[in-house]
């Protein structure tokens, strides 16, 4: 079974609570927007913990390196059968400094060419509604897990 970790970044705003997501980069996105969006999450390395591997690939796909009290969120299966653990944690993230890792793919396809993609084109915060309209379906969970810890119990 395949496993990814990855943080859920929050922040207190004038706004409310709002959560940091990032959109995938490449040619089949571009034009991708609700229900596209995700957690910065990737594999682990041999050996490596997860909340390492967390910690790693949020820094990895935004440039930022979170630091805090990371809260485990209960682990979600994506379609395909990926489990994916998280962590939500307190930051402050300006998405127009995202900087990422690329990927190479042929493009356009049966060219013959290569070319170099961003893991990531974009990083942008969101309310909870509207987070929940852009995550991935199966990555929702993690929103409403961090959402209940975070709100004032009535």
């Amino acid at each position: 079974m395949k496993i990814s970790a990855g943080i859920l970044l929050f922040r207190k705003s004038d706004y409310g609570l709002e959560y940091l997501l990032v959109h995938p980069g490449g040619p089949f996105y571009v034009r991708k927007d609700e229900g596209f969006w995700s957690i910065p999450k990737g594999e682990p390395e041999p050996g490596e913990e997860l909340m390492a591997t967390a910690v790693r690939e949020f820094e990895e796909e935004t440039g930022f390196r979170p630091s805090g009290n990371f809260m485990e969120l209960p682990p979600i299966r994506q379609t395909g059968g990926k489990a994916v653990y998280c962590w939500g944690v307190e930051g402050d993230f300006d998405p127009d400094t995202l900087t990422c890792n690329t990927f190479e793919m042929e493009w356009p396809p049966k060219s013959g060419q290569r070319k170099a993609f961003p893991e990531n084109d974009r990083a942008a915060w969101f309310n909870l509604t509207e987070a929940c309209n852009h995550i991935l379906e199966k990555q929702r969970p993690l929103l409403s897990a961090l959402d209940a810890l975070l709100r004032p119990k009535k």
